[in-house]
């Protein structure tokens, strides 16, 4: 346990009250952002994308499942990967509950991958989730998404992730890969090694129904995903924050403690 100040509850009240102020102005600002979220123009999705479901193959407008408005989570899960990423795995459990809720607020929340459908079905079964999850495998989907990009893209550092290129995956390619501390470990969770596992990453974007036409309204990549990451969430609030010095957290069936 690390060293830290101690106080009387009147030193801790006159800090928390300062505190308080910028957290309701931290607050504010958020309400300010989801605002301009959603005055962001909606760009008609002119290409007729193809996917894999457990209701059988459907289009972009079938993932909606009758209703007006879809977030998709962008889950790594390559076609040769023979797991789920397991941070995205940690980032599913904390959404799969949110699922019904949504359900009956107009929206539906589902994740696409590239893997095919049968590795998604089997992986979807061992972690216990119910989240609609779909697979791109044969479209072109997560390519123009960039959330997916080839060997040669890759090797040509012709990438883009998070609205600019040479981001996310590039970085962590060549030099037949400057393998990050635990990258080895990482990739291998899935099956693959570390090029292959960082030619797929993580996202989240919005579209909507109307008139029967898709339109695409919002994506946030990297960090922009952070706040939906609802175990970061609670340890922003432990006492010890995220406290990490690696990737501490596995799937949810592999901890050695159980509850």
């Amino acid at each position: 346990m690390p060293d830290h100040k101690t106080g009387t509850r009147d030193e801790w009240l006159k800090a928390r009250l300062e505190l308080l102020k910028d957290e309701k102005a931290l607050t504010h600002k958020s309400d300010e952002l989801a605002q301009r979220r959603r005055e962001l123009p909606w760009v008609r999705v002119e290409k007729e994308y193809q996917f894999d479901t457990d209701d059988g193959p459907t289009n972009l407008a079938g993932l909606f499942r009758g209703r007006s408005q879809l977030l998709i989570y962008h889950f790594m899960f390559g076609p040769d990967y023979t797991a789920g990423c397991p941070a995205c795995s940690a980032i599913a459990d904390g959404f799969d509950g949110s699922v019904i809720h949504l359900a009956n607020h107009d929206v539906t929340l589902g994740a696409i991958s590239l893997a095919p459908l049968a590795k998604i079905q089997g992986y979807k079964k061992r972690m216990g989730w119910s989240f609609p999850w779909a697979s791109s495998a044969g479209s072109d989907f997560n390519y123009d998404w960039n959330v997916s990009w080839t060997e040669a893209q890759q090797k040509a550092h012709d990438v883009e992730y998070n609205f600019v290129n040479a981001g996310h995956a590039s970085k962590r390619d060549i030099k037949e890969m400057e393998t990050p501390p635990e990258g080895a470990k990482i990739a291998a969770s899935v099956g693959v090694d570390w090029a292959a596992y960082t030619r797929q990453g993580p996202g989240i974007s919005a579209f909507v129904l109307d008139k029967g036409v898709v339109y695409h309204t919002y994506s946030a990549f990297a960090r922009g995903v952070d706040g939906l990451w609802s175990l970061y969430q609670w340890l922003d609030r432990a006492p010890m924050g995220r406290n990490e010095t690696g990737w501490w957290f596995r799937r949810h069936d592999e901890y050695p403690v159980k509850i």
